[in-house]
C-alpha cells in the first residue's frame, strides 16, 4: 500500500509540473529572444542573416522604431522600396479596414445579418440561423463558416469568375470541393475562413455600387498615399517581384478570384506608410475609435484573444496594448507580415518571395523580442521549448522520489 501510495505522489507531481511547464510555455517562460531588449540593430543584423541563409527569392524588410524607419533591406532580384509582392491573407486586413470605413459612415451595422445587405448570393441552406452571420461575425472568423479555404490559383490566361460564381464553386488551393457554408453555430467558435471575406467583398460592392478594387482605393489606399498597391494582376504592372519556389527556381505569377481574401499587392514603401496611418498620424483611413474597435477580441483559442475584426491580436503587452497586425500565406511560397506595437510605436514589415514561412517566423520573433511574449503563431515552438524544462523537472522528481526511497529503506 505504501508503494502504491509512493508512486502515485510520483505520478501527481510529475504530471503538475508538466502541467506548469506546458502552461507557462504560451507566456515564453522557456523562450528568449535573439537579440537583446531595445537593440534594434542587433534585431536588424540577425534578421537580415536569416534572410540570406534562408530565401532564395526576394525579400523587402523594414524596421520602424517610434514610427521612423530605422532599417531596411531589399534583397534578390531588382527590389525596391517600391517593388510589389503579393500579400495573400494579409489583404483581408485591408478589406477589414475598408469595411470599417462603411461602418462610420453607417452603410454597416456590425451586427446586422449579413443576408441584409446581399441580392446576388445568399448563405447555402442549413440548420443555423443565418441571422446570426453578422459583419462582425465575418470579420473576426466567428461566423460558423466551415470552408478553411485557402483560395487557388488561377493560371494567367484563364479568367476570374464573378464573385457570386465564386461563391457557389470556389477554387480551393487544397483542390478539394469546398462549400462556403455555416457548418457550426455563428459566434460559437473562431473558425479560419476564406469564404468569409468573399463574402465581404460582395458586400462592399454591393453596398457602394462599386467595385471591391475601386472602393479600397477611394476610402484606404487614396487617404493613407499608398500609390502602389493593387489587386491588378502582378502580370501586368511595373516593378514587381517575380514568384519563387523554394528552390529559387522562378515561378508563374497567379491570379485569385478573391481580391479581399487574398489578392492585394503592395510594396514596402505603402505598408510603412499604412503602419504611421494606424499609428494616428493625420493620413490615418479611420477614426482611433474605429481602429480601437478592430483591436477588441473575438476570435479565441484556447483562451487567448487571438482575432479582432479583421485584426491578428498577436500578444497582450505589459502595458495593456495589443500587438496586431497581420500575415499573408499564399502558394508557389509567398509569405508577408506586417505587425505593430501600439506601445513603442515600433513595426514590423516583410515580403517574401521564396519561402514560404519566412516572414511569419521572423515576425513572431520580433514580437516576442517586443513584449517578452510569444505570439500564438509560436505556440508550437512554445511547447518544444518546454521540452527541455519538462524533463529536467521529471528527472529531478524521480532523484528526489528515489533519495526518499532509499532513506527510509536504510
Amino acid at each position: 500500500m505504501k508503494v502504491v501510495k509512493f508512486v502515485g505522489s510520483f505520478l501527481v507531481l510529475s504530471i503538475v509540473w508538466c502541467a506548469i511547464a506546458l502552461y507557462t510555455s504560451f507566456y515564453g517562460w522557456w523562450m528568449s529572444a535573439v537579440v537583446t531588449e531595445g537593440d534594434h540593430d542587433g534585431f536588424y543584423i540577425w534578421a537580415v542573416n536569416e534572410i540570406e541563409t534562408k530565401n532564395r527569392g526576394n525579400t523587402a524588410f523594414v524596421l520602424l522604431e517610434d514610427g521612423e524607419v530605422v532599417n531596411e533591406y531589399y534583397g534578390g532580384n531588382r527590389v525596391d522600396r517600391e517593388t510589389l509582392f503579393p500579400t495573400a491573407s494579409f489583404s483581408k486586413w485591408i478589406t477589414a479596414l475598408s469595411v470599417m470605413s462603411l461602418v462610420e459612415r453607417k452603410q454597416l451595422d456590425l451586427d446586422a445579418p449579413v443576408s441584409t445587405y446581399l441580392t446576388r448570393w445568399q448563405l447555402p441552406h442549413s440548420e443555423f440561423d443565418h441571422n446570426k452571420v453578422t459583419i462582425r461575425r465575418l470579420l473576426s472568423h466567428t461566423a460558423g463558416l466551415t470552408d478553411g479555404l485557402g483560395f487557388g490559383d488561377y493560371e494567367a490566361d484563364e479568367s476570374i469568375p464573378p464573385i457570386e460564381k465564386a461563391l457557389r464553386n470556389p477554387r480551393a488551393s487544397s483542390g478539394d470541393t469546398v462549400e462556403i457554408a455555416v457548418g457550426v453555430e455563428p459566434g460559437a467558435e473562431f473558425l479560419y475562413s476564406g469564404g468569409g471575406y468573399l463574402i465581404l467583398q460582395l458586400v462592399i460592392e454591393e453596398v457602394t455600387g462599386d467595385s471591391f478594387a475601386n472602393h479600397v482605393r477611394r476610402t484606404i489606399f487614396n487617404p493613407v498615399g499608398m500609390s502602389r498597391s493593387s489587386f491588378d494582376f502582378l502580370g501586368d504592372l511595373d516593378n514587381v517581384s517575380p514568384s519563387f519556389h523554394v528552390d529559387g527556381s522562378l515561378a508563374p505569377s497567379y491570379r485569385y478570384e478573391a481580391a479581399a481574401a487574398t489578392g492585394l499587392a503592395s510594396s514596402a514603401s505603402d505598408l510603412v506608410k499604412l503602419v504611421d496611418a494606424l499609428l494616428g498620424d493625420e493620413n490615418s483611413p479611420l477614426a482611433p475609435s474605429s481602429i480601437g474597435a478592430m483591436l477588441e477580441p473575438h476570435g479565441f483559442v484556447l483562451g487567448f484573444g487571438v482575432w479582432g475584426l479583421g485584426a491578428i491580436l498577436y500578444v497582450e503587452t505589459a502595458s495593456g496594448d495589443v500587438v496586431y497586425g497581420h500575415d499573408g500565406v499564399n502558394s508557389p511560397a509567398i509569405n508577408a507580415s506586417v505587425r505593430i506595437n501600439p506601445e513603442s510605436s515600433d513595426g514590423f514589415i516583410m515580403l517574401v518571395s521564396g519561402h514560404p514561412t519566412l516572414a511569419s517566423n521572423i515576425g513572431s520573433e520580433w514580437v516576442l523580442w517586443q513584449s517578452g511574449y510569444p505570439d500564438f503563431l509560436s505556440t508550437e515552438r512554445g511547447l518544444i521549448c518546454a521540452i527541455v524544462p519538462i524533463v529536467i523537472g521529471v528527472v529531478a522528481i524521480i532523484l528526489l522520489f528515489w533519495i526518499v526511497w532509499v532513506r527510509r529503506r536504510a
